[in-house]
């Protein structure tokens, strides 16, 4: 069952779905929505941002009966696109057990309609993109996430704050990157899948030569995926070879190539793989 639950100001309200929901049939015969079993809906307004935002919750199976016990957070950007897809290669990656049980965090815009390219354009970018008022919002954003959001989580939810992952796709991966080198430490690992780091011409490139003129250690376990038919291969190919260039001290890092893949097809392949290794299995 899905349970739908919403937080606007520190104030929680849990609603649950119908129980007319027998096996996908619902009274007189009529369809029902198909939900994910153990997930939850939880919405918050972002003093940070000024934006409202749905948090897609999806706990272990045995997060109730083991009152004690503590699980890694996995906040996946982009969840009205990623949320069910990462739902199911965890839990292929948690059967062949390449992965822990963990809670999965997707992040999204709340609101009947929203317009996920203009938002996530807005939240996502590192600097002002010419044409598009109102972008280059990541250091508001990231605070949103830090000062709000996480907190939010380990205060409600039995989180490990030691083991937490960041995971991101195209503008989302650019972010994941953006986040490990502005605030290092804040996760524990990171998924950066295709990320855009030829936006605002090449910037991916200049945040990462800032932090090497003041740093010689970069902690977290890192992996970098691209497509190998789309035009950021290459780039993404030498943004990886500079990083591994500086031999950043706690840094641990694996890329991959996705044979035959583009910008969106490469996601499974590239999201199993990143989860496989920043949680310790085999790449």
């Amino acid at each position: 069952m899905l349970n739908v639950a919403s937080v606007i100001g520190g104030i929680s309200r849990l609603a649950f779905a119908s129980a007319l929901m027998v096996s996908g049939v619902g009274a007189q015969g009529l369809p029902q929505p198909v939900t994910i079993a153990g997930s939850e809906l939880r919405a918050m307004k972002s003093s940070n941002t000024g934006r409202d935002y749905d948090i897609y919750l999806l706990l272990p199976a045995n997060y109730v009966q083991d009152p004690t016990r503590r699980y890694p957070v996995l906040y996946v950007l982009d969840g009205q696109w990623d949320f069910k897809l990462l739902a199911s290669v965890q839990g292929g990656l948690l059967y062949d057990k390449f992965a822990p049980e963990m809670i999965i965090a997707g992040i999204t815009y709340s609101g009947a309609n929203p317009n996920y390219d203009i938002l996530r354009a807005l939240d996502l970018t590192t600097v002002e993109v010419p044409g598009n008022p109102g972008s280059g919002g990541a250091p508001k954003f990231l605070k949103f996430l830090s000062d709000e959001l996480l907190p939010f989580m380990d205060a409600n939810y039995r989180t490990d704050p030691t083991n937490r992952v960041l995971l991101g796709n195209s503008l989302g991966g650019l972010f994941t990157l953006y986040t490990l080198f502005t605030r290092p430490g804040l996760f524990s690992g990171y998924v950066a899948s295709s990320p855009a780091v030829t936006s605002a011409n090449r910037g991916a490139f200049a945040f990462e030569r800032e932090y090497a003129t003041t740093h010689k250690s970069l902690p977290g376990r890192v992996f970098v995926s691209v497509g190998e038919m789309e035009p950021l291969a290459q780039p993404v190919r030498e943004f990886v070879e500079a990083m591994k260039a500086r031999a950043y001290i706690g840094l641990e890092m694996e890329s991959r190539v996705i044979t035959g893949e583009r910008h969106s097809g490469n996601k499974p392949e590239s999201y199993n793989r990143g989860l496989r290794y920043v949680f310790g299995g085999a790449p």
